[in-house]
């Protein structure tokens, strides 16, 4: 048997699954890093990823992992309705919880005896455990001609309007325009259970970002932002 260990772990504003976008680079504002541990905190391991402008990182679905596993699941994209193969789906529950995503490199930096990597347009809630690393090489990973099955059309996206109560406090965070675009990007994509994306309710839904609680509501043609509070 062959046990696979951590070399690093996620630094995200996603502090919840519920925030999470369900595919890499739909919140291209939302910056993240990848502080490596162990041995592969190391100067040499890295030497030479500075040339990539994209990584591939496979990571742990730990947070599922103890709930298992089924063949079939329900994928978002076919409305949460419909039963397909779980090797036909990016669902995060899988057999062994292995996930992956193409993700922007912004930079490499120290941080005490830390090695850290900045990246962006990244999908994974803080904390994520990443088992590695690998350069993306646009020759031979990008298939222009590629069918996507299901899910070959890019997700509908809503406008997202802010109440004037939560632009206030917004405005007076530390780096409020980055917050505000990651926030509206998040929330552009409509969070909610897939099942519920056919319909308009009336309930708040929250999803916590950053070190705020931002509460939404959904409306026929638009997302708003009717509160935001400490989290």
């Amino acid at each position: 048997m062959h046990t696979i260990e951590p070399i690093g772990k996620i630094e995200s504003p996603y502090k919840e699954k519920f925030s999470v976008p369900r595919q890499p680079r739909l919140v291209p504002s939302a910056s993240a890093k990848l502080r490596l541990i162990g041995d592969a905190s190391s100067r040499e391991a890295v030497r030479g990823i500075e040339q990539f402008s994209h990584i591939w990182l496979l990571f742990l679905f730990d947070q599922n992992i103890s709930a298992g596993w089924k063949p079939t699941v329900r994928p978002p994209r076919l409305g949460g309705n419909q039963r397909i193969g779980v090797f036909a789906t990016r669902s995060t529950f899988r057999p062994n919880a292995i996930g992956m995503s193409a993700v922007e490199l912004k930079g490499v930096d120290s941080e005490g005896s830390d090695i850290v990597l900045s990246i962006g347009g990244t999908d994974l809630v803080d904390g994520t455990p990443v088992v590695d690393i690998k350069p993306y090489l646009p020759y031979s990973d990008s298939i222009p001609d590629a069918l996507g099955g299901y899910a070959d059309t890019v997700p509908q996206t809503y406008p997202v309007i802010f109440s004037d109560c939560a632009l206030d406090y917004l405005n007076k965070q530390p780096e409020s325009k980055m917050k505000y675009q990651v926030i509206e990007q998040v929330l552009a994509q409509d969070p909610r259970p897939a099942y519920k994306k056919s319909k308009i309710d009336s309930k708040e839904y929250a999803v916590n970002l950053f070190d705020l609680n931002i509460k939404f509501v959904v409306e026929p043609t638009s997302v708003t932002v009717t509160a935001i509070d400490p989290f």
